[in-house]
């Protein structure tokens, strides 16, 4: 539904993510046009502007656009322009795929967006690579940018970046933990930094895309910590109990692995009888059988690791929503900041 306040209608937050892709699309396809053409080649791939053969494709299933969405309100929120916001919103998408990229090698994943990874469909190299580049051309783009997003945010984007590769190599290392020894506090800042130092980053940089001093700065990257906190536990109910054809990735494949995800943690932590009877099945060697993964799924939700991630999203998100108003945000912008908290903590894919 769209709201209506005194200082303009505020979209809803749907409308929000398609306005941010269609503002960010046009200039993330000119940065990666920039690249060399062969390494060009498998990053168009990953983003489904054309196929193996590098014929072009129409319609291909795109990302959420949370952080450009998330970049463009924050720009607005302390008085900047959506077009202010570009170069910031184009570099944290680019930091985000790059991630994916590599997410997929290392977790043996075959499918992104309801496509084949491109580790699956070109191998491994080209995958790594692709990445790479990525990760490089982000930073290129807030380089070349104007004013003090060109001064600030290479240095605010390598940052999130460093925390969110410990953050994706803590996660390995957690992999071969005993599940016993593993604490919620550890998989907690692990998440942190996989997930929500990228996207309070992004806070951040529209914030100072849009001009705003060091405080704003400050209350707006906190309100992204918790968004973004907020963001991956819902990320890792879905990873369990989403359904495949919304998410584009196979339901279970974090038990499979016998990763530890957030509901997995609490559920085993929780001292329950389910929680014991996991801790079992997780002691184990290789992946889990399909009908062990099946059965595990029904031990996190019973020992209560489902209801534990949800309850302490909504948590984050109203925390999230403190930090927002320390920042003094623009009426509207504020409220299309809320609206995309909300749907963080209630989306389904």
């Amino acid at each position: 539904m769209t709201v209506v306040s005194s200082a303009g209608t505020v979209r809803p937050a749907q409308q929000l993510l398609r306005d941010a892709a269609e503002l960010t699309r046009p200039a993330l396809r000119a940065a990666v046009e920039g690249l060399p053409v062969g390494i060009r080649h498998p990053v168009g791939l990953h983003f489904g502007w054309w196929d193996q053969k590098g014929s072009p494709l129409d319609g291909g299933r795109a990302g959420k656009a949370v952080r450009p969405a998330l970049v463009f309100s924050a720009c607005e929120a302390v008085g900047g322009t959506p077009e202010a916001g570009v170069a910031a919103a184009v570099a944290v998408e680019l930091v985000h795929n790059a991630s994916l990229l590599h997410d997929d090698i290392i977790d043996g994943d075959r499918l992104r967006r309801g496509r084949p990874a491109v580790w699956a469909a070109l191998g491994v190299p080209a995958a790594i690579l692709a990445g790479d580049a990525l990760f490089f051309l982000a930073v290129q783009t807030l380089a070349e940018a104007p004013g003090p997003l060109g001064a600030a945010g290479p240095g605010m984007l390598t940052r999130a970046v460093q925390e969110l590769i410990d953050g994706e190599y803590t996660d390995t290392l957690l992999e071969d933990r005993e599940a016993a020894s593993v604490s919620v506090a550890e998989v907690t800042a692990m998440a942190r930094g996989k997930t929500g130092e990228l996207i309070a980053a992004s806070c951040a940089l529209g914030a100072v895309a849009g001009g705003a001093d060091g405080q704003r700065v400050r209350c707006l990257r906190a309100f992204g910590e918790h968004v973004g906190a907020a963001f991956q536990l819902i990320d890792d109910v879905l990873g369990l109990w989403g359904d495949p054809v919304r998410t584009g990735k196979p339901a279970g494949a974090d038990l499979a692995a016998r990763k530890k995800s957030l509901p997995i943690a609490a559920a085993l932590a929780s001292g329950s009888a389910a929680g014991r009877e996991l801790r079992r099945l997780y002691a184990g060697g290789g992946p889990l059988a399909p009908a062990e993964a099946v059965r595990a799924a029904a031990l996190v939700e019973e020992a209560g690791g489902r209801s534990w991630a949800v309850h302490a999203a909504e948590r984050h998100t109203r925390q999230a929503l403190e930090e927002l108003a320390a920042a003094r945000p623009r009426r509207t912008a504020a409220a299309e900041l809320r609206a995309l908290a909300d749907l963080v903590t209630s989306r389904d894919h």
